[in-house]
Order: structure tokens, then sequence, then C-alpha cells
């Protein structure tokens, strides 16, 4: 496994970062514990988790897992924003609920400080400078050493890194985004403001749950039953059939299993190739439910598509610019 630096920062992460998502939902804590052991085996040092992981259970057996570890080797990320009990103040990007997410998350990870603290989601109702005031705080507590974002417009990075600037206050160093071939959207605005500002990107769903995985082809009419695109469909989630069995997944998958076969690869490991050799990109987030998957997006390491076959992933998965992006070539 590769280490690359985060953003401007002097922190080395494994290429790939293991997502603790499934922990205690999808994935019991014995298999749980299995995957950490391989994919540090592999070289990985990078753990991405959050407070409302299985509602807490997911940091609960990351720390378990920790207590018998020496802990300043790994890298362990997570993150606040979403409600976490019945209560007014159990939700948000207060001062109080940031103080009070934090001492929670340090107890069930069962350590001292938490390496990337991350905010889940923007809060339109609490002002930027709370927010920003109260992470600050716990980095000069040493409570936390980074500071990061999930699931934010590119306004909003920019004015968050502009006003931690003008404040002399810790600034995001990490983004955390949807990204993946059949998601490129942070092209337009995101990712050049986290190449111009230095900031590392940390793709969650880089294979849009499943799917980029090559389970889902031309010509079904549905997803197959237990699947989570199914599961997607029945509530709505982001990665529901209905919003991607069009043409251009088609073309998309079509173009990975046909690359998959030249290289003697799975189409997942193609994707998330892809994802890795893209511009700006840091360290793609592997949310896996088995030991069977984590041995599959370990063979994403280690090798590269060709440009020739880049470009056709590229072509295939191009969407139309919208205004003003067709119009400004910079």
């Amino acid at each position: 496994m590769d280490y690359r630096q985060m953003g401007r920062t002097g922190l080395r992460v494994s290429e790939l970062c293991l997502g603790a998502m499934t922990f205690g939902r999808e994935t019991t804590e014995e298999d749980s514990f299995k995957i950490l052991d391989r994919f540090v085996e592999a070289g990985g040092n990078f753990i991405d988790t959050a407070d409302v992981y299985g509602k807490g259970t997911s940091e609960e057996i990351l720390g378990r897992w920790l207590k018998d570890r020496r802990r300043e080797e790994f890298v362990i990320a997570t993150k606040v924003r979403f409600r976490t009990g019945p209560g007014p103040n159990d939700v948000g990007l207060s001062r109080k609920h940031i103080l009070s997410g934090v001492e929670h998350s340090l107890r069930r990870l069962g350590t001292d400080y938490v390496d990337l603290y991350q905010i889940h989601e923007w809060d339109t109702a609490t002002p930027l400078e709370e927010t920003l005031d109260a992470l600050n705080s716990l980095v000069v507590a040493g409570k936390v050493r980074y500071l990061g974002a999930s699931n934010v417009k590119g306004y909003q990075l920019q004015k968050a890194i502009d006003l931690s600037r003008a404040r002399g206050r810790e600034p995001f160093v990490c983004l955390q985004p949807l990204y993946n071939l059949l998601d490129r959207a942070i092209e337009w605005e995101l990712l050049p403001v986290c190449r111009t500002e230095g900031v590392g990107v940390i793709p969650w769903s880089p294979l849009r749950g499943g799917w980029l995985s090559g389970k889902y082809r031309r010509g079904m009419s549905a997803p197959p039953i237990g699947t989570r695109v199914e599961d997607a469909e029945k509530h709505g989630w982001g990665e529901r059939w209905s919003k991607y069995a069009t043409d251009r997944t088609w073309d998309v998958i079509d173009t990975l299993v046909a690359i998959a076969g030249e290289s003697g690869r799975t189409p997942a490991q193609v994707a998330l190739n892809w994802v890795l050799a893209r511009p700006g990109i840091t360290a793609p987030i592997i949310g896996v439910r088995t030991l069977a998957h984590l041995e599959d997006n370990l063979g994403a390491i280690g090798w590269r598509l060709s440009d020739e076959q880049l470009a056709r992933l590229n072509q295939a998965s191009d969407v139309p610019l919208p205004y003003p992006y067709d119009w400004l070539t910079d």
C-alpha cells in the first residue's frame, strides 16, 4: 500500500481508506475485526467512521479493536452533525453539539484524540463562526489533530477556508465527497477549490453502492433481491435503481467490464483504480461488508490503468456541462 500526503499537511495516509459504516450493521464485530486486521496487514492505516453509523456501534467496535494495538500507528477519522438523540441540541454544528459529540466519540473509540474530525454536512442553522471556533478549540485542547468537511458545496468549503484564515483558526484540510464514475459533479467546483487550497480528498462510495462492481448489467429490469440497490430503492437512498438505471450508467458499466477483461481485473478494481488516478484524490473510502469484498478492493492498488483506458472511462462517464462551466475554460 502506498501512502499519500493529506493535502498540504504532513499527515501521511494509506491510498485506500477503510470505511467502517458497515460495522455492527451489515457486518458482525467478529467479521469487522477480520476486515480491520486484513486491511492493516495490507498496509492500511486510515480508517473512517462517524458518530451516527450504527448509532455509535461502529465507533464502539473500532474502539474495541484499537484497544490492544498501538493507537499512534493509525489515522482515525470520525464525524459530527447528524442527530444522535431526541433533544433539540442533539443535532447540528452548534458549539454545544460539537463539544458533546467529540466526547461521546472519544469514549466510544477508547482514545484520547481523533486524527481527523469532520463535519458530516453543512448546518445552515448555526453561524459558521461558531462552528469553526468550536472545532478550533478541539485542536487547541489536543482532542483533534486535523479538521475536515463532508457533503458541502463549493462556495461553502471556500467560505469556511477563507473565514478560518481570516480569524486565525484551524482550517479544513480534507474533503469527503461523493465521487465515482457515475457521480462526477465535484469536478466542477469542489475539486478545483481543493487543489487551489491544498485540501485532501477522500471520496465516499467510489463504487456507488455496488453499481460499479459489475453485478448490475444492461437489460436488467430491476435490481436483484437482497442487494444494496434494491434496499436503496425501498428507502429512497442515493444509489436507488430509479436514479441510476440509465443509458449513461450502462455505457459506463459496459466500458468497465470490457477494460476489466483486458486487464485481468474485476470491474470494481477498475472503478477504484480510476478514482485513485484522478487529479487531487488522496484516498477513496472503501466500505466493505465482507472479507471477500475487501480482498477484491485491495486488488485495485499496485497497478494503473493505461492512458487509453482512462480516456475511455472518462468519455463513457462524461456528462454535458451546464452553464457557466460550459462557457468558462478555466
